[in-house]
């Protein structure tokens, strides 16, 4: 039999799935893929297309599990701000600038960023997102997004009985829209923009569209505050009271949740997305997450946006996220390379219901990899690959990647859009409205 794309004798497969596998690592293998899915793993195969991965490290695509894609537009416009002053210089720009039209330019080039550092699969809230998830489905992402909620006209503008309207008709769009398989999602904003009442009503609807829920959580301790303001409860338990928990969400943040919160949290399934980039840079805090994991609790990784990170690149999330628990600790060993890498997709496809399509290289799994090109003086030598990725590797190291088989990156360049187009779009409408 033929495949369809032959990914040929990478010198590491990592987060590798074989009866004979040594830590998940693979040497010299190829992997052959049909229909989007993982068919071989081993010897090469005859195939229509080929890499050649000789001098490469392949491993899962990165699960970017907390963003704010078409945010790239804002990048850099709210700076030396903790939390609340970004937001209330964000949400000012966010008005001016983010109609439909610049929901999609921002997203097109946030989806290529994404792409092109070894992301293949975003967990994206933001409006407009019939807009953002056409921006980035175009470019090859793995997109999941969903209507935004709040209780209040937000910088959309929406009352909240056209936001349920139109969240109703989500899973259509999704339909209509196409691109790789993603599950429909539901995102009210955070506890403290979205009454509890509101809150259970967007419950009943993730059940009745089998819908998964993402929020942000208790980021840092004025928003904790402020909920308790809003509704007498802080973030954790205003969200368990509306049954946001029942539905095992995934909790943007999390840096400031106490113990017996944890207790709940991890035992309703539910996810924390680790995004250290942002939380350091606002000086939110710095959550524990290896306590966090010890408690049960699944955590995943993000980037947050570009206006409070600056960038979407996940190996920074990585190194960051490492090196920040060793300090929380006081303990070099308190998680290894490998864990970290773990968080980054293993983890992030398990939140997402992922788990039996991506996030290991397995056969049967759908294709979403990504190639590193290992031939470069500050990847020399390889004597732990996840080491390596984690504290030596970084996305411009990313050559190609494969998302449910379909390469999007080949030789570091997209192949379903091109970068000048992307970056004139963009340029345009920030000049339009500046």
């Amino acid at each position: 039999m033929t495949a369809d794309l032959l990914i040929e004798n990478a010198r590491y497969v990592l987060m590798a799935t074989l009866p004979d596998e040594s830590d998940g690592v693979l040497e010299n293998v190829s992997i052959g893929i049909t229909n989007g899915l993982i068919t071989s793993i081993g010897d090469p195969v005859p195939a229509r297309e080929v890499i050649d991965a000789s001098h490469c490290l392949v491993m899962p695509g990165l699960v970017n599990l907390h963003t704010h894609l078409p945010m790239t537009l804002l990048r850099g416009i709210a700076e030396d701000v903790d939390l609340q002053g970004f937001l209330e210089r964000v949400w000012a720009e966010e008005a001016r600038i983010m109609n439909p039209d610049g929901v999609y330019a921002g997203a097109r080039l946030g989806a290529l960023e994404a792409v092109l550092s070894g992301t293949t699969t975003a967990l994206d809230m933001y409006f407009h997102p019939e807009a953002g998830h056409r921006a980035a489905v175009e470019v090859g992402l793995r997109h999941i997004t969903g209507p935004v909620f709040f209780s209040f006209p937000g910088p959309d503008g929406l009352e909240w009985d056209e936001r349920m309207s139109r969240a109703a008709a989500w899973p259509q769009v999704l339909a209509d829209t196409g691109g790789p398989y993603v599950p429909p999602a539901l995102m009210p904003h955070a506890a403290f923009t979205v009454g509890v009442d509101h809150l259970a009503e967007i419950v009943v609807l993730a059940q009745e569209q089998g819908a998964m829920i993402t929020t942000h959580a208790s980021e840092n301790d004025r928003e904790n505050a402020d909920t308790i303001a809003a509704t007498g409860m802080r973030p954790i338990a205003a969200l368990d009271a509306a049954g946001v928990l029942g539905r095992g969400p995934v909790l943007g943040h999390g840096v400031r949740i106490d113990p017996g919160e944890r207790q709940r949290i991890a035992e309703t399934g539910t996810t924390v997305a680790h995004c250290p980039g942002s939380n350091l840079k606002l000086a939110s805090g710095a959550a524990d997450i290896v306590g966090y994991r010890a408690d049960g609790i699944n955590v995943g990784l993000g980037t947050d946006g570009c206006s409070s990170s600056n960038d979407l690149d996940m190996f920074a999330a990585m190194r960051l996220t490492a090196n920040l628990a060793r300090l929380v600790l006081d303990d070099p060993a308190a998680i290894t390379a490998r864990e970290v890498v773990e968080l980054a997709t293993v983890n992030g496809a398990r939140a997402l219901g992922l788990g039996d399509r991506i996030g290991t290289v397995a056969v049967g799994k759908e294709a979403d990899l990504l190639v590193l090109d290992l031939q470069a003086p500050h990847l020399m030598p390889v004597h732990d690959p996840y080491t390596l990725v984690v504290f030596s590797a970084g996305r411009g190291d990313v050559r190609d990647v494969v998302v449910a088989g379909s390469i999007v990156v080949r030789d570091h360049q997209p192949t379903r859009v091109t970068v000048e187009s992307v970056l004139h779009q963009a340029r345009t409408v920030v000049e339009a409205r500046s």
